[in-house]
């Protein structure tokens, strides 16, 4: 005859660290401070915070429900003994999907579970009757975890008031700012089609308003808002020559002053001031530090930081301040760094190895001035574009501060005509 195999039944459910933890969990728990009813009705609104579905909720209630109310009493045990079967039977559910949203609830650390070896479900008493353990459902883990999962429910109804609020509110400045690009006329075509696609970009990053969070929902109304009252405001050119007339110097023949600097368009290196148009080797430590081999790219975190200030980059990249971005210093622009990849349509991995290849202050002005060519339709493909900016970084081969110089004077150029 052959050797007869005999396979071992399972003795129970899998018994994981999550799971042990929480039966270690439920045995410190404090019998008596927390009453049936009030366990029933956290049950109920468990489902606001995604612990669990409509049906696990349904289960839940009709366990606790089953367990007598003395049985929550400092001296009593809430263990369950009913079965699967029954439990079927009483939210019309097969004992096998029972089975499984038993499972779910025991990881998700709302009941834990002991079974026998026969898979039976009995008390354990002592001499005088009183249940003092027994292989069932076991509530304990509910007394146990009762005020963090309602502050877990309470959070979840803020959450939910504060979405409900800045989804109305979003919905009302996406509704003002396609009425606004209609009915305007003190801009040109090009401009009111580039806002409309930056309107129907932020449109596209929040989708549905009810799945957004409220964070993100501000924050697009914040830049809708911005584009609104860009939209509806003076027009930038007669703005800035109002400013000129209230700057005009009163001494001058015919009160005409003529310019003879740029305030855009020079850099102080060392102690001295030299024109954005010189030897840019000569006055740009910016440059410098891009000029690396490729032994050297992860230095540069550590060498010295641009020669251009920030306002210089505010200055050439005015596209920031329509989408509601005024840093204040470099590590605001830095943070704000994934938003604009964001609005140019440039991809996380591209935006990595800027960031690896120049080091995060730069890698963020080169974002930003790839912003604002994309925003002038003079660079079709921002993600190619940084990369190849990245490429020009490892081999030496690229001149930022130009950059940063060149779009400053040529904003400062169409302001002024």
């Amino acid at each position: 005859m052959g050797n007869t195999q005999i396979h071992a039944r399972p003795t129970g459910r899998t018994i994981t660290p999550k799971r042990t933890h929480f039966r270690q969990l439920a045995e410190s728990a404090e019998i008596g401070t927390v009453t049936r009813a009030q366990l029933a009705g956290l049950a109920q609104t468990l489902t606001c915070t995604g612990l669990i579905n409509g049906t696990e909720s349904h289960l839940l209630v009709a366990i606790i429900s089953t367990a007598p109310a003395e049985s929550f009493d400092p001296s009593g045990r809430p263990i369950i003994f009913k079965s699967n079967r029954q439990l079927a039977f009483e939210i019309g559910r097969s004992a096998g999907r029972v089975s499984r949203l038993l499972s779910r609830l025991f990881d998700a650390g709302l009941i834990t579970m002991r079974d026998s070896g026969n898979y039976k479900r009995y008390p354990i008493r002592n001499c005088r009757g009183e249940i003092m353990d027994g292989c069932g459902i076991d509530l304990r883990i509910l007394i146990a975890r009762y005020t963090e999962l309602s502050e877990l429910v309470r959070q979840a109804r803020i959450e939910k008031r504060e979405t409900d609020a800045a989804c109305r509110r979003y919905r009302g400045a996406l509704r003002a700012a396609r009425y606004a690009l209609s009915t305007v006329e003190q801009h040109s075509k090009q401009i009111l089609r580039h806002i409309g696609a930056r309107v129907d970009r932020i449109d596209v990053l929040v989708g549905t308003a009810r799945s957004a969070s409220s964070k993100v929902l501000r924050r697009a109304t914040v830049l809708l808002e911005r584009l609104i009252e860009w939209l509806m405001r003076i027009p930038r050119k007669a703005a800035e020559a109002q400013e000129m007339e209230s700057t005009t110097c009163t001494g001058v023949e015919n009160d005409i002053h003529i310019p003879i600097t740029s305030p855009y368009i020079s850099v102080e290196s060392s102690n001295t001031w030299s024109s954005a148009n010189a030897n840019p080797t000569r006055n740009s430590i910016f440059e410098k530090s891009l000029e690396l081999g490729e032994n050297e790219i992860s230095y540069s975190q550590n060498l010295p930081k641009a020669a251009v200030a920030l306002q210089d980059v505010i200055k050439a990249v005015p596209i920031l301040q329509v989408y509601g971005l005024a840093p204040k210093s470099w590590a605001e622009l830095v943070r704000f760094m994934p938003l604009m990849c964001r609005f140019a349509g440039i991809s996380e991995d591209a935006r990595s190895r800027a960031v690896e290849r120049m080091g995060e202050q730069q890698a963020a002005v080169a974002v930003a001035v790839t912003l604002e060519k994309y925003s002038r339709q003079e660079v079709n493909s921002p993600g190619g574009y940084l990369r190849a900016m990245t490429n020009r970084a490892s081999l030496g081969d690229l001149h930022l501060a130009r950059s940063v110089f060149g779009l400053a004077a040529r904003n400062y150029k169409e302001a002024i005509k």
